[in-house]
């Protein structure tokens, strides 16, 4: 039996391949290698929460939902926003649930960027960022964090802004270098943004994992920013639930009802009895209230075995990442050495130059310790040799 041929494809996305996490997730499981790589638990989340989630499936909730979320849930994250940052914004025309904070972060993207125009990416940063640009169309200027420190250079982001620039994205708590930004830093950004028109989106998914008392700073506390702001998070990183794929979007209502219109055609809606769930869930804040100890104190067991090994300890403002920079142990460059460690070692690590589009290797590795105890000294007891 014959077959047609397939009509050759021009793909829209010619320099995306098999991302690292995957090719070092594989190779993990592979070697039975302790997986430090990619960025979820290995824990369960609270058990309240799956029986909140369950109700709501047993009370019937299963049906569509209303496309911006259903109301309890979006009235429960203007609350929160409220307590928190101290920005009142209205549940039915400022929030929108969306399908986890990479869904959220492509449609404020199509909703915004036009054919030509520019963002300004800050690297290294997630790997969804550009990708998104160049799928709207859209040219993606990468402006580079400060080597080591990964604070961010104002000067060369001011002098990235031309008339096409469209947009900034911003991550803080910043993956992947657990760098948290400042007081003094959003007022600099919100200088610099002020005389002109570029819009702000502001990933903040690690918002409640800040650590040794400092401060989440929200684009929601600052007007002039938070009056040209999408922000975005995330409910799987908040709760342990990365896989339920559950986040939102705050921004104005002349910027949300741009981001609904895409919203709607790209995901029309989010799971309902999840939404229902989470609303009932936030009821306490004592989750996310509890979060950066219950973190911090993961991050200091990690760094504490970490100290006994040859690696050099960057700092972990927040987020459940670890950096460390590889020069006193191995010549390798990042991924050679990641993929040596998987195999010999058996701990898995990432590369941070899969975060820049250039490949900028700083021999500097990733680990992730939102594991459990025992996981993270089985890591910790395999890199003792280190």
């Amino acid at each position: 039996m014959s077959t047609a041929p397939t009509p050759t494809l021009q793909s829209k996305l010619p320099k995306v391949g098999t991302t690292i996490f995957t090719v070092m997730s594989t190779l993990a499981a592979e070697k039975n290698a302790v997986n430090l790589g990619q960025g979820f638990p290995d824990f369960n989340c609270d058990p309240k929460l799956v029986d909140v989630v369950t109700g709501a499936m047993q009370q019937g909730l299963n049906q569509y939902p209303p496309m911006t979320g259903v109301p309890v849930l979006r009235d429960a994250i203007a609350a929160k926003i409220m307590a928190l940052h101290g920005r009142d914004y209205n549940a039915a025309s400022e929030i929108t649930i969306t399908a986890g904070a990479t869904q959220a972060i492509i449609t404020a993207i199509l909703a915004i960027v036009h054919a030509g125009d520019e963002v300004i990416v800050l690297e290294p940063c997630y790997d969804s960022y550009v990708p998104n640009i160049e799928l709207a169309g859209g040219v993606p200027v990468r402006v580079p964090l400060t080597p080591g420190s990964f604070r961010p250079d104002f000067d060369k982001i001011a002098a990235a802004i031309s008339a096409r620039t469209r947009a900034i994205i911003t991550n803080t708590p910043h993956n992947p270098s657990g760098t948290v930004w400042t007081r003094e830093d959003m007022l600099r950004l919100q200088e610099i943004l002020a005389p002109t028109k570029v819009l702000l989106i502001s990933d903040e998914v690690y918002e409640h994992m800040v650590f040794d008392g400092q401060q989440h700073q929200s684009a929601a506390r600052w007007p002039g920013l938070a009056a040209r702001a999408f922000i975005v998070s995330s409910f799987g990183k908040t709760y342990h639930v990365t896989g339920w794929k559950v986040g939102y979007v705050a921004a104005p209502a002349a910027l949300s009802s741009e981001f609904r219109k895409v919203h709607q055609f790209n995901v029309f809606t989010v799971n309902t009895p999840m939404q229902y769930g989470l609303a009932a869930y936030m009821a306490d804040p004592k989750p996310y209230l509890e979060l950066p100890a219950f973190y911090q104190r993961k991050r200091d067991l990690f760094r504490a075995g970490l100290e006994r090994t040859r690696f050099k300890l960057l700092p972990s403002e927040g987020t459940y990442f670890q950096c460390v920079d590889i020069s006193e142990v191995s010549e390798l460059g990042e991924t050679e050495f990641c993929q040596w460690l998987t195999s010999e070692m058996g701990v898995a690590a990432i590369p941070l130059s899969a975060f820049y589009g250039n490949g900028f290797d700083q021999r500097v590795v990733r680990f992730c310790f939102a594991k459990k105890d025992e996981t993270l000294n089985a890591a910790l007891q395999r890199l003792q040799s280190l």
